[in-house]
């Protein structure tokens, strides 16, 4: 770090200082400390390869910025690893675990109260279906502080309800300067928050542990770049583990980043030890992009996508995925990519 105004050492004007410690709301920080928090972990013994932020050894433990989360049958092993964690970092035990899967409820109904939109209107929907928002949509917004507030709180809720993924992903585009219209989607928002305050994801037991993802695209659905929208979801067992949504070029992006998710929920499965995972299947609604993959034939259109169409075909050859098509009411991305309609959420 340069060294402070006022305090600079007139015979080493040129140097500066070098930091030691980790200083708080430094982008560096969470870096520093999470590789003080590894470490420490894996010398009580636990492992990571997969995913970063799960350790396991007899029991898993979670970690999500600073809150931890430890699971596992085996009380004298979990109790163990407390003890080590206060011997080696400034932990606190919090108990037992009140919200985790509910969570949304609780935290839809505060969100309500706080934003005085508890006696509001209900709607079906999250956003009208044939809106679209500009990046100058109306007059600017008196508040744009709030707006940023609530748009963050969104973000937040949106860990646990993937129905609204997709418009809270349109009105954080705007954050810089929101505008009339946009506050109002956002207040639309909260109407269909009001509607569906339980909803959210449901995990059930159903004897399948197959693991299988759907993927679609938008094509140039963004009127601000004219981008297309891709997405995935990944399931296993029939209930929904993983999901997404970026700008992307066509609907092939979106098969092949599907097929890299599908491929690191297998590895995590196999990790830890969870089920012998069989050969996986994508869902996709275009077949255009089926057959692609299916007879990977470059030619002067498809070129720029040379190197996922190889992706995708060595995951076919080896058996590891297989591709089926999806009729469109049945395709389970279609809500990542699109604002729909009430009886299609």
């Amino acid at each position: 770090m340069e060294q402070p105004p006022g305090f600079v050492s007139q015979e080493e004007s040129g140097l500066v200082c070098k930091l030691c410690r980790s200083l708080y709301r430094l982008k560096q920080s969470i870096r520093t400390w999470f590789g003080k928090f590894s470490q420490v972990v894996q010398n009580f013994g636990m492992t990571s390869k997969t995913d970063h932020s799960a350790f396991y050894v007899n029991v898993y433990l979670v970690v999500y910025m600073d809150d931890i989360v430890i699971t596992g049958n085996d009380n004298i092993k979990i109790f163990q690893l407390k003890q080590y964690l206060f011997s080696h970092l400034q932990t606190k035990d919090l108990g037992h675990l009140k919200y985790f899967l509910s969570i949304e409820r609780k935290y839809a109904f505060d969100f309500l109260q706080e934003t005085s939109m508890s006696n509001c209107m209900p709607v079906d929907s999250p956003m009208d279906p044939n809106m679209k928002l500009m990046v100058q949509h109306g007059e600017p917004y008196f508040d744009p502080k709030r707006y940023r507030r609530l748009v963050g709180k969104l973000i937040y809720l949106i860990i646990t309800r993937p129905d609204i993924s997709f418009v809270v992903g349109v009105v954080s585009s705007f954050m810089q300067a929101p505008c009339i219209d946009h506050w109002a989607v956002v207040l639309r928002i909260l109407r269909y928050i009001k509607k569906t305050p339980g909803q959210g994801l449901l995990y059930e037991e159903k004897g399948d542990t197959h693991i299988s993802g759907y993927c679609d695209a938008d094509w140039v659905g963004s009127p601000i770049d004219r981008r297309s929208t891709t997405s995935f979801c990944i399931s296993i067992g029939g209930n929904v583990v993983s999901w997404k949504s970026k700008n992307a070029e066509a609907e092939y992006r979106a098969m092949t980043s599907a097929t890299c998710e599908l491929i690191w929920v297998k590895q995590l499965i196999q990790e830890l030890k969870f089920t012998d995972v069989q050969s996986m299947k994508l869902y996709c609604d275009n077949q255009a992009a089926l057959h692609t993959a299916s007879n990977p034939v470059f030619h002067e259109k498809t070129k720029h996508i040379e190197i996922d169409c190889h992706f995708v075909w060595e995951k076919l050859l080896a058996k590891e995925i297989s591709i089926e098509f999806v009729n469109l009411s049945n395709q389970l991305a279609d809500i990542f990519t699109k604002s729909l309609r009430g009886p299609q959420i």
